[in-house]
């Protein structure tokens, strides 16, 4: 679920505690958590709604409820409320920051993409899948593990090594 940059301070604040998104199905479920590089959310509720009221467009960010409308128009798929709160920043930040690889294995398969992303940082997802002939969504899934053990970092356009999976591979030189 993308969340736009400029509302992030107002959900760390609690000015925002809506979201509405037009899905044919709900990418995030009522009880769990959506991990993003500015922080980590609950997802207290997902509900399909067929109105919005101005209150909640603005606990969702918008002025009105046309504004917030407008944001979700012309896409497919059930409009969908989601309450959410800030709980904390991103865990893997700190992770990825640590040079602490005590008891870090990887498989063969895991260190040959981290190897890869080494030697092509800033390489789209695409690209470096296609450099070694798998699919990009199960490519990006892997990439996925890495980042969860503060390996990698995502970048604007692929991704490179953090300064723990810098350190990861030194231990293997």
């Amino acid at each position: 679920m993308l969340i736009r940059v400029a509302d992030w301070e107002r959900i760390r604040s609690g000015e925002i505690t809506l979201q509405f998104r037009r899905w044919k199905r709900p990418t995030v479920r009522a009880g769990g958590t959506l991990r993003t590089s500015q922080g980590v959310l609950a997802i207290d509720a997902v509900d399909v709604v067929s109105r919005v009221s101005r209150a909640e467009a603005v606990a969702a960010g918008f002025p009105t409820v046309t504004a917030l409308k407008s944001s979700v128009d012309g896409r497919e798929g059930s409009l969908y409320r989601i309450r959410l709160r800030f709980v904390g920043e991103d865990p893997r930040a700190e992770l990825r920051s640590s040079s602490d690889v005590d008891g870090l294995e990887l498989r063969e398969d895991a260190l040959a993409l981290l190897r890869l992303i080494a030697a092509k940082p800033g390489v789209r997802a695409a690209d470096l899948a296609a450099s070694i002939g798998r699919e990009k969504l199960p490519f990006k899934a892997d990439v996925r593990k890495l980042k969860a053990k503060g390996l990698t970092e995502s970048l604007e356009v692929g991704y490179r090594l953090s300064p723990r999976g810098e350190a990861y591979l030194r231990t293997l030189d």
